[in-house]
C-alpha cells in the first residue's frame, strides 16, 4: 500500500473511533482515535506500515491503560448518583417518633421520608438525624 492510502485509513480510523466514542461515551474508543492520529503522523512522515501500526498499539495502549482511570474519575463515567443516593449523609429533623422497631417520618431537603433507626433506638419529633442508607422507600437514619 502506499502511503497516501495508508493515511486515509488512519484518518478513517479517527472518525470512526470518534464517532464510536460520540455514541458510547465509555471513555474506551477514544484512546484509539488518538492511537489512529499517531499513526497518521507516522505516515505522513513516510514511515512503514510496521511503524504505523505500532505507534497506533502503543499510543492506545499507554493512553488506555495510564489515561482511562483518570478520565473515568474527573468525567465521573458510570457513577451518576441518582436522587435517592445523593439524599445518603444528609441532615434531616424527625417528624413522626421513631420507637424501636417502629417506623417514623423524617423530613429530608424539604420532603417527608418514612424511616427508621439504624440502631432500633427512639428519636423523637424535631430531633436532628443523619440519613445512612435508604431500603426500598424507607431511609435508615440515626442521630447527629
Amino acid at each position: 500500500m502506499n502511503l497516501e492510502t495508508l493515511s486515509i485509513i488512519w484518518a478513517v480510523l479517527i472518525v470512526f473511533f470518534t464517532l464510536v466514542e460520540a455514541f458510547t461515551l465509555g471513555l474506551t474508543s477514544i484512546w484509539f482515535a488518538v492511537g489512529s492520529l499517531a499513526a497518521l503522523i507516522a505516515s505522513a512522515l513516510g514511515l512503514n506500515l510496521v511503524i504505523q501500526i505500532i505507534a497506533f498499539i502503543v499510543v492506545a495502549v499507554v493512553l488506555l491503560v495510564y489515561t482511562r482511570p483518570l478520565a473515568k474519575k474527573i468525567f465521573k463515567v458510570g457513577q451518576n448518583k441518582t436522587n435517592v443516593d445523593a439524599i445518603i449523609g444528609k441532615s434531616g429533623y424527625i417528624t413522626k417518633a421513631i420507637l424501636p422497631m417502629e417506623l417514623g417520618q423524617v423530613k429530608v431537603a424539604g420532603q417527608i421520608w418514612t424511616a427508621k433507626a439504624e440502631d432500633h433506638e427512639s428519636y423523637q419529633v424535631d430531633e436532628e438525624v443523619e440519613v445512612m442508607a435508604v431500603e426500598g422507600v424507607k431511609l435508615i437514619v440515626r442521630k447527629k
